[in-house]
């Protein structure tokens, strides 16, 4: 018999809030690698809210994907056969692929060799992937942070926030979480040393709760959420304020012609804000050099990674849905496979362990 690996597939579209019954589980035939490929066994795959623009079958920042296409998700892997004299057999690599068991590899494509064995594998799809790069090149490149601001982050213990909260507190500014419940605000302030943390679930007026926390006003707002959270905080800002518009997890499950809007633009003009989106594969050229410092920074304890597991491609989809209803903490990976040897498993980057 022919050997076979498994992949999740889009089998409806998304309609609002997306649900496990939204995929489904197939077998097929292994992939086989052509001449400059390589295979790789997944070992880990991450599912990410920005995924959720994809689902709708309408056409947004990415592509949508057709009904039984592979969904799109980053991953780490190992990689077992190979056609390709600079990627050699039993090296970890990070991928942009999807969720799927086995995957092929083209170095025209995304591809990051994994060769820093000191932190957990995981730390790959978190802080020094995706979400940490988003977080570091969104501060230093788009925001042009500068010690002693005031900076604003939302969805602030999720994946990317929680990376760009933590780096613009290592920068030496006053930084300020939002979040939803007291657990995640306490880890916040507690683990993560933020300044203030506010738990937007509790609070009357938000922008009132903002602007006692910042009371010499917004320097810079890293949004992850939406325009509603924009709108708030830009009355807020200080002149020359900068907005980072990172991610838009309330607005990736409505239709957009009945999204928020932004109404204060007035203040745009008053207090001459800049406002740029970004994509995190805009600055891959420069990842090397913000890897290492991510990675000397979660060494050195000043950066705390956060993520939680789930086992089995079957836990996918549910964990993905997941996110939209808010539970998750950090980064949520799915794993498929043993970490290979060598890569530690350190609980004190406050890894939740297994949550399946």
């Amino acid at each position: 018999m022919s050997p076979t690996t498994r992949r999740i597939v889009l089998d409806r579209f998304c309609d609002g809030l997306p649900e496990a019954a939204d995929f489904r589980i197939e077998t097929a035939p292994m992939p086989v690698p052509r001449e400059g490929q390589f295979l790789v066994r997944n070992i880990l795959i991450s599912v990410d809210p920005g995924t959720r623009a994809r689902l709708s079958g309408k056409a947004s920042y990415v592509p949508p994907l057709k009904l039984g296409d592979t969904v799109g998700a980053f991953s780490v892997g190992e990689i077992i056969e190979s056609r390709n004299p600079d990627f050699a057999v039993g090296e970890i690599v990070a991928l942009a692929v999807g969720w799927t068991e086995h995957v092929i590899g083209d170095p025209r494509g995304f591809v990051r060799r994994i060769g820093d064995r000191r932190l957990p594998l995981a730390a790959w799809l978190g802080a020094l992937g995706v979400s940490g790069m988003t977080g570091w090149f969104g501060l230093h490149r788009v925001a042009r942070l500068q010690a002693g601001e005031t900076v604003v982050v939302t969805s602030a213990a999720g994946a990317v926030g929680s990376a760009a909260a933590q780096l613009a507190r290592i920068h030496g500014c006053r930084t300020i979480g939002i979040a939803g419940g007291p657990a995640k605000c306490n880890w916040l302030t507690e683990t993560a040393r933020l300044d203030a943390a506010i738990d937007y679930k509790a609070v009357d007026d938000l922008g009132a709760a903002i602007a006692a926390a910042a009371p010499k006003g917004v320097d810079v707002l890293f949004d992850n959420v939406g325009n509603q959270m924009i709108d708030t905080v830009i009355p807020l800002m200080r002149q020359n304020g900068r907005i980072v518009v990172s991610g838009q997890i309330d607005a990736y499950n409505q239709d957009e012609a009945a999204g928020a809007g932004i109404r204060n633009t007035r203040a745009v003009i008053t207090q001459r804000l800049a406002m740029q989106g970004r994509v995190v594969f805009d600055d891959l050229p420069e990842w090397g050099g913000a890897e290492a410092a991510m990675a000397d920074h979660m060494l050195s304890g000043d950066l705390v990674g956060r993520w939680e597991v789930m086992n089995g491609l079957e836990a996918t989809p549910d964990a993905f849905a997941g996110l939209f209803r808010g539970e998750n903490t950090g980064r949520r990976l799915v794993r498929l496979g043993p970490d290979p040897e060598g890569f530690p498993q350190d609980q004190s980057l406050d890894q939740p362990g297994d949550r399946s």
